[in-house]
């Protein structure tokens, strides 16, 4: 059974007393510390509390430690020491401010958002390792609450009170056909009027997912959807090899083959992506994360 400590014994009060045992001096230890020279006395008084036992002798208004004093502020100095090495070592299994961060990310991110924010970390923290981990919306929601990514660029998470995000930029969803298709030269497109064309689509948990039933619900029917798939450069290669039309957003264009074509949706079909930077809110003081979300705020216009 391990031994109950007093709880007048804190690892506070123990610096304290390393502090005072330096100086020798009430008021010189309260100063090294940034607190009152009766906060100091209070501490030590404390120690002998807890102790049960006289760490001082007092002469006068004078403070002499005594053997037993000296005996503790050598443990206090291996107690402190060990404890500060756990923390640290702690903190770097939880990835809380290591020399390397884990940041989610949707696959439609990788072209432009991801390497310019790599890129920026890099310069404010040059030590910083990255490591990249693509999912969907829900896969990096799950890692996120589950510790394998300290952050994710994704769309902003619904009812997720225990995460906290910082919206980088909107993205409008477009109409994607293979070029020469009947919706070629369009001006905007009536998904009303599309009930019988075929559709591919990315998996259940991916935003792009969530907009495109959002927006055939506004239509008013259930798409025709003739093939799902994990990720959306697959989803533009099955658009471009005509095996069907679906909804994509804008920041995918610079990627997109040139047998694509992206058409604007008529106004009452438009749905918009919020893409963010999402992390836990327990990990809101995490100075890496800080770091991140410092770059994010004054890079906005760069990443979206």
């Amino acid at each position: 059974m391990t031994p109950h400590i007093d709880d007048e014994i804190t690892f506070r009060r123990l610096e304290i007393l390393l502090a005072f045992m330096e100086t020798g001096n009430l008021g010189r230890a309260a100063e090294m510390l940034e607190i009152s020279a009766v906060s100091v006395h209070r501490a030590l008084h404390g120690l002998e509390t807890g102790l049960r036992c006289a760490l001082f002798r007092h002469e006068g208004r004078n403070l002499h430690p005594t053997e037993a004093a000296q005996a503790l502020a050598e443990l206090a100095r291996e107690v402190l020491r060990t404890m500060a090495e756990g923390v640290r070592s702690t903190r770097e299994l939880a990835g809380y401010s290591a020399d390397r961060i884990r940041i989610g990310s949707l696959y439609s991110l990788t072209n432009r958002t991801v390497p310019k924010l790599v890129m920026g970390m890099k310069l404010r923290k040059p030590d910083l390792q990255t490591e990249l981990v693509l999912g969907s919306n829900a896969d990096l929601l799950r890692k996120l609450r589950d510790g394998a990514i300290d952050a994710a660029l994704m769309g902003s998470p619904d009812q997720a009170s225990d995460v906290e995000s910082e919206a980088l930029f909107e993205d409008d969803i477009y109409f994607a056909a293979p070029m020469g298709s009947r919706y070629g030269g369009m001006q905007q497109i009536d998904l009303g009027a599309c009930a019988n064309e075929r559709f591919v689509t990315l998996s259940e948990g991916f935003v792009t997912y969530s907009g495109f039933m959002e927006a055939f619900r506004v239509a008013g029917f259930t798409p025709n959807v003739v093939m799902k798939t994990g990720d959306i450069f697959s989803l533009m290669n099955l658009v471009c090899g005509g095996v069907g039309c679906t909804l994509l957003p804008g920041r995918v264009r610079s990627v997109m083959p040139q047998q694509i074509e992206l058409i604007p949706l008529q106004a009452r079909y438009l749905m918009r992506q919020t893409i963010s930077l999402s992390f836990l809110k327990t990990r809101e003081r995490d100075p890496t994360l800080l770091a991140l979300l410092s770059f994010c705020r004054t890079s906005k216009a760069d990443l979206g």
